[in-house]
This record gives C-alpha cells, sequence and structure tokens, in this order.
C-alpha cells in the first residue's frame, strides 16, 4: 500500500511540473565558445509539452549585461531587443536590476510553434565567458485541454557573464569609503600603542 502511495505521489508531481512548463532555455556549451570580438553566449531553447508559442509570445534573460551591439543571432521569425527592464510575464515576479541590460526575443512568426519542440539557438557576443547565475522568465501559450489559449508564464535560473567593472563601479566605491573611513581610527589606535 505504501508502495502504491508513493508512486502516484511521483506520478502527481511530475504532472504538475509538466503543467508548469513553457519556454526553456538552456546556455549552450557551457561556458560559452570564443568568437573573434569575445565570447558567444548562445542558449537553445525549448518549448515543452503542452505548451505553444504564439505570435507575442517570449523569453527574457534577465541582469545578461554588456553584450556586442548587433551581434544577436535568433531563428527566422524571433525579434531581439534588449532594455534595462523587462519584458516580464504577468504571473511571475524574477529579479531584475534596473541598472543590467536584460536580453528579450519576442515571437514575431505567424505559425504557431506547438511542443514539445525546440525553438531553436538564441546569441549575443560578450567580452567574457565567466559565469554567474540570473532569472530568466517566458511566456507561451497553452495548446491544449479547457485552458487551450490561454498564456502559462515560467521563471528559472540561468548562467549569465559576471558583470563588467564599470558595472560593479557603485559597490566598489561604497566599500572602498568605508575602508577609508576606518583607515584614521587604525591609526589613531596604533600611535597610541
Amino acid at each position: 500500500m505504501k508502495k502504491i502511495w508513493l508512486v502516484g505521489l511521483l506520478a502527481l508531481g511530475v504532472t504538475l511540473l509538466a503543467a508548469n512548463a513553457d519556454i526553456i532555455p538552456t546556455l549552450d556549451p557551457n561556458p560559452p565558445s570564443a568568437a573573434i570580438s569575445g565570447f558567444t553566449w548562445n542558449y537553445s531553447a525549448n518549448v515543452t509539452l503542452n505548451q505553444m508559442v504564439t505570435t507575442g509570445d517570449f523569453f527574457t534573460i534577465y541582469d545578461f549585461g554588456a553584450f556586442t551591439a548587433g551581434s544577436n543571432l535568433q531563428p527566422a521569425g524571433w525579434t531581439f531587443s534588449s532594455s534595462l527592464v523587462g519584458a516580464t510575464p504577468s504571473g511571475v515576479i524574477p529579479t531584475d536590476n534596473p541598472s543590467i541590460l536584460n536580453l528579450t526575443w519576442t515571437y514575431s512568426g505567424q505559425t504557431p510553434i506547438i511542443g514539445a519542440a525546440p525553438l531553436g539557438n538564441f546569441s549575443v557576443i560578450a567580452d567574457t565567458n565567466q559565469l554567474r547565475t540570473s532569472d530568466f522568465a517566458a511566456q507561451a501559450t497553452r495548446s491544449d485541454g479547457p485552458d487551450a489559449g490561454s498564456k502559462v508564464d515560467n521563471v528559472g535560473r540561468i548562467s549569465v557573464p559576471v558583470p563588467e567593472v564599470s558595472t560593479l563601479l557603485p559597490i566598489i566605491s561604497v566599500c572602498g569609503a568605508a575602508l577609508a573611513a576606518r583607515i584614521p581610527g587604525y591609526l589613531r589606535r596604533r600611535k597610541l600603542t
């Protein structure tokens, strides 16, 4: 009896995971490969079972940072954009630093892509291949069942470049100021001993 209960619980968990899936980008290869002017950050993306991608559906990689302008590549029927904030599906709350660029690819094709299906490769070139983790979020469309046609949002974690030094300058300056404020006190204590 206990075994049947565990198998049923496992099947329910797998069903719930499949019901909440959407567009999933993955860094491939990991780490990024060398290019002539930096490193190619290539993300392969898939739409999962019971989902489809229709015109206006999208995915965003948050806090990606600096990249080479015009280096973006995407499959036919997809449009690239970058901004400091957004685009974010309405049903999720990813972490998004408003001072670091996000990457967004939006489906502009007319023919729905019905899951489970690969969407292709999406890439930009950046100066580094050093990894850190950030959020991604996506919006797709339910393809079947009583909620067919409704939007499905998801959020997850993905590898992005380590920020450039210029992005870190506000943090470094605060740490430097705190250190500088402590030096006079340290020197006074040293003279007393």
